[in-house]
């Protein structure tokens, strides 16, 4: 090889790395910290979640009459619907508040039992988990699909699987999330078999067990995932240019 090719050799390399893009802890944090505030909602979008669940809970405990706690719960989410109207803020969050009731009410009215309301999270959460696990178990981990276009190329959607180190940091962030799905069907489930099978009366302990487990448990995933990515032992730099072994400095860096 001549002196003139590897001139151009090294120049391609050269440029190459200064388009690849730096990954960092700071980097990924941001971006999971972003997006799952994103579809958590924030602290509002939380308590709208909450709140038609609750409605529906109490009035049934307390009248045990299910059509018209049903009514209660979607008039809750309807009246959260109209704030936001009036505020003329997104109602995305509300919307999914009122969908998710409104499935809940198809399945207690077509059994007439009040506790199959919550089957569908049951369900819901199980398939959920059994994705996530699919996700990590073929190497395509769903927190680094949903990070992926930002922390590598915007041309090349799957540039982020070139970086083991992304990949294994994105799996276990992934785990994290399947996590609070495994636990809502391991509580929930028992408690709505119970009910279903007339071994004991569990409709309260499920209504409340449901607010308890929803956003409370995203938002302990979440900080486990900030507590994965603040330990720092998963380097995600891309390789940088080495002399002899040494790593060159920072300052260094073009």
């Amino acid at each position: 090889m001549t002196d003139q090719q590897r001139a151009s050799d090294e120049e391609v390399r050269s440029e190459d790395r200064v388009d690849a893009p730096v990954v960092t802890e700071d980097t990924v944090e941001a971006l999971v910290r972003s997006k799952l505030a994103e579809a958590l909602g924030g602290k509002r979008g939380m308590v709208e979640a909450a709140v038609p669940t609750l409605t529906f809970t109490v009035s049934y405990i307390i009248g045990s009459d299910l059509r018209l706690s049903i009514m209660l719960g979607v008039a809750a989410a309807l009246l959260l619907g109209v704030i936001r109207l009036v505020q003329r803020s997104s109602v995305q969050f509300v919307l999914t508040s009122l969908f998710g009731i409104g499935i809940a009410a198809v399945f207690a009215m077509r059994s007439g039992n009040a506790a199959d309301a919550f089957l569908p999270g049951v369900i819901y959460n199980a398939v959920y988990a059994v994705v996530l696990s699919i996700s990590v178990l073929v190497r395509w981990p769903a927190i680094g699909l949903m990070i992926g276009p930002f922390i590598g190329h915007k041309e090349d959607f799957t540039s982020w699987r070139a970086n083991p180190a992304v990949v294994t940091l994105a799996s276990r962030l992934t785990w994290l999330l399947v996590l609070p799905c495994v636990i809502r069907v391991v509580v929930q489930y028992p408690l709505w078999l119970a009910d279903n099978q007339g071994w004991a009366d569990t409709f309260a302990l499920l209504g409340f067990s449901k607010v308890a487990m929803g956003w409370p448990l995203q938002v302990a995933a979440f900080a486990a995932m900030v507590w994965v990515l603040a330990r720092g032992r998963t380097p995600l730099e891309q390789d940088r240019p080495a002399s002899d072994g040494a790593s060159v400095p920072d300052t260094d860096r073009s």
